[in-house]
């Protein structure tokens, strides 16, 4: 099944969350101007109480009165929160948003007062129901009405600096993403010239000498790199196939080394279907040939290990030679360009948890050592 294009599963992933937020928004409005409303109805009842036992009139005007205060309240809010976005306040620090806040708050608790007063005792002129002056109460609700709508705005600007600093971080770790996968592409790009030269330079010493075998090892080559092409679009093979890969590339060396290369292998059959990066184990052994055995006159044995221990796949790659040799020759007479490329697509693919090191087995034995968490690779 085709996959859907990276884009477009940003698109459906930015549209899920809009969608969430508006969910959020209307969950939150609906449940605070809610409570508050229960709160107030509970208040307006003992208001009126004071004075004398409501009637079922009474009662009923206030539970009106309240509820219609409480959807002011509500379309306020709502109406505020869009004149937020419009004016660009959500991209202000908070010096400049507080005083904006507090302006802003004032002015519709005032419209709040003037509307949820103005109506039931100016317009309709119902009997004021409190024994306290209606200057006190509406100042008293006034101030109530503004600090309930700072601590509206408040919370909605909090949340929106926490989804703010979430996007910052999608942001980052989408970016990570495509520079993580534009250095594979390049490593991998470096990896197949690098295959290619050095097999063909044992191609070349071996068509004067033998041509029969010449042309079985065109088809070993050609095998290699067939495979070194199509491994280029994945992140791992399975370890048979990278195994397979080498014996090819060995037989190749062997025709030019003859009995200077000798090879010795301890594969552990639960390690064959294991993933790793393709041309890992294939980098190792070049390099264990071109430093260990093609410097040597008197050759010798390149020993492949490969375990399941810890969790872990655990390659090692040996051959006859010095670690502090090894590593002038790199410095002076090679790129290098294969253990670093080994070693980078290693860190992209399984961060902190994979390593590949070079170290000194014996004074005469140096082990390259590749070691692969057996859990998925890491995701952008």
């Amino acid at each position: 099944m085709d996959q859907p294009p990276p884009s477009s599963i940003l698109i459906d992933d930015d549209c899920r969350r809009e969608k969430a937020k508006v969910r959020l928004y209307v969950i939150f409005q609906a449940g605070g101007w809610g409570f508050f409303w229960a709160l107030q109805i509970v208040f307006a009842l003992g208001l009126v109480g004071a004075r004398k036992e409501p009637t079922a009139d009474e009662k009923l005007f206030q539970v009106a009165t309240t509820t219609m205060v409480m959807a002011l309240g509500l379309l306020l809010s709502h109406f505020g929160r869009i004149l937020i976005a419009r004016w660009g306040w959500k991209s202000l620090g908070w010096r400049a948003l507080l005083p904006r806040i507090m302006a802003l708050s004032a002015v519709q608790a005032a419209i709040w007062v003037i509307v949820g007063f103005g109506w039931p005792y100016g317009v309709v002129g119902s009997a004021w129901p409190s024994n306290s002056p209606v200057g006190i109460v509406m100042t008293v609700v006034w101030v109530n009405g503004m600090v309930s709508l700072i601590g509206w705005h408040c919370v909605y600007f909090f949340y929106h600096l926490f989804d703010r600093l979430n996007r910052s971080e999608i942001e980052r770790l989408r970016l990570a993403g495509t520079v993580k996968e534009a250095e594979l592409r390049a490593l991998k790009s470096q990896v197949n010239p690098h295959f290619i030269f050095n097999s063909l330079n044992s191609l070349r010493a071996l068509i004067d000498e033998d041509p029969a075998r010449a042309r079985q090892s065109v088809t070993q080559l050609a095998n290699l790199l067939r495979y070194s092409l199509q491994s280029g679009q994945l992140e791992t093979v399975p370890f048979e196939d990278e195994l397979r890969v080498v014996n090819d590339y060995l037989a190749l060396e062997q025709v030019r080394h003859e009995e200077r290369l000798r090879l010795k292998l301890d594969i552990e059959p639960a390690t064959l279907a294991l993933p790793v990066p393709p041309m890992l184990l294939q980098t190792l052994v070049e390099n264990a040939v071109k430093y260990g055995i093609s410097t040597r006159p008197e050759g010798g044995e390149i020993a492949i290990i490969a375990r399941c221990e810890d969790g872990a796949l655990r390659l090692t790659v040996s051959n006859p030679g010095e670690v502090a040799t090894a590593t002038a020759k790199i410095r002076n007479g090679s790129t290098g360009v294969g253990l670093r490329n080994a070693a980078e697509r290693l860190r992209l693919l399984f961060g902190e948890r994979a390593t590949l090191q070079l170290r000194a087995e014996t004074p005469t034995l140096v082990v390259a050592e590749a070691v692969l968490p057996l859990a998925n690779p890491n995701r952008a």
